[in-house]
């Protein structure tokens, strides 16, 4: 049953990282979109994110769930250490969210709506970028459970150079796959080649920002080069992901939406694979060459049975309803997705 609550653990991390990360990247969109093209952006996005805007957040409340019920030491350790990145990200959930459904149902068109614009993308900024602070300090171990000072165990444990490498790779990512996603939802054939233009400017500032990521792994002495082409799950990974884009570039060219949106999903997943493969079960790296590992800091045997069944029963009933709203929400009819 362990490992039932850890496949769980991770695809719900995987979900939150295309789904939400998408979700996200529309608003990163919005910023760097001129004015000739902000209202259809809108109009596509809103359409694009409106059926999982909202339910995106299920599957980081699984994550967390999961690691509050079933490795409380993993949580409280994160919770303790990582609380200002946290507090920050979910600050951003909460006024990009508010912003979202203000700017689009306010009785009133005023001037408010530049404010609640503004919001919407700013949140959209910080959210992901705080989200890859936090996932690179749980690699980079910079956490050290014995640093007495407040900056050294709250602030220098997740505001480095790697850290900010990460938050921007995040943030270009969630770009990225929001251009991508909206192609198919693109209003006419002029707007959807200015979007694969977009997509393909993302794709590269995606592609240089990773390579940031490496240059400042290698200067705090983290050995990611070696956890990703250093054993051959990487290796694979990398190979696929790099074949995939040969076909997302031929989908760009012969305008298969569906094809481009399962190569960017596809990339996604070879990347967390590669990045944490090479150190699982260990959730956590610590400074001193201590760890946390899913294995070793689990809860009862009872508690991880009961969370394992109802995580199976859940998905049960939450799935079949998730995909039905997706498949109601495109059943719209054009003036009704306009309004």
């Amino acid at each position: 049953m362990l490992y039932v609550v850890i496949a769980f653990l991770w695809v719900s991390l995987y979900l939150y990282l295309i789904l939400g990360g998408a979700d996200f990247g529309v608003g990163v969109l919005e910023i760097f979109t001129g004015k000739k093209h902000i209202q259809t952006v809108k109009r596509t996005t809103y359409r694009s994110i409106g059926p999982i805007w909202e339910a995106n957040h299920m599957w980081l409340i699984i994550a967390i769930v999961i690691l509050f019920v079933g490795f409380p030491t993993i949580y409280s350790t994160i919770s303790i250490y990582l609380h200002i990145p946290l507090v920050l990200m979910l600050l951003g959930v909460i006024a990009r969210g508010t912003a979202f459904t203000f700017r689009h149902y306010d009785a009133i068109d005023d001037d408010w709506q530049i404010v609640y614009n503004r919001i919407f993308q700013i949140s959209s900024l910080i959210t992901p970028f705080f989200l890859g602070l936090i996932a690179a300090s749980t690699v980079s171990r910079s956490i050290n459970l014995h640093h007495t000072d407040f900056l050294s165990a709250y602030v220098y444990s997740w505001w480095n150079p790697f850290g900010i490498s990460v938050g921007i790779f995040t943030v270009a990512i969630s770009a990225y796959l929001a251009s991508i996603y909206i192609i198919g939802e693109a209003e006419s054939s002029e707007f959807m080649r200015y979007l694969t233009r977009r997509a393909k400017i993302y794709f590269f500032v995606v592609l240089l920002s990773g390579i940031a990521v490496f240059i400042t792994a290698h200067f705090a002495d983290i050995p990611l080069f070696n956890w990703i082409f250093g054993q051959t799950i990487g290796q694979i990974a990398v190979v696929l992901a790099s074949l995939s884009i040969i076909v997302l570039f031929w989908g760009f060219t012969k305008e298969k939406s569906t094809i481009m949106r399962v190569c960017v999903a596809f990339q996604t997943f070879m990347i967390l694979v590669a990045a944490t493969y090479n150190h699982f079960p260990d959730l956590i790296l610590l400074a001193n060459e201590e760890s946390l590992s899913l294995f070793d800091h689990q809860g009862s045997e009872k508690t991880i049975e009961a969370l394992a069944w109802a995580l199976l029963l859940g998905s049960v009933f939450i799935l079949p309803f998730l995909f039905y709203l997706l498949y109601s929400f495109h059943r719209k009819t054009t003036p009704k997705n306009s309004t």
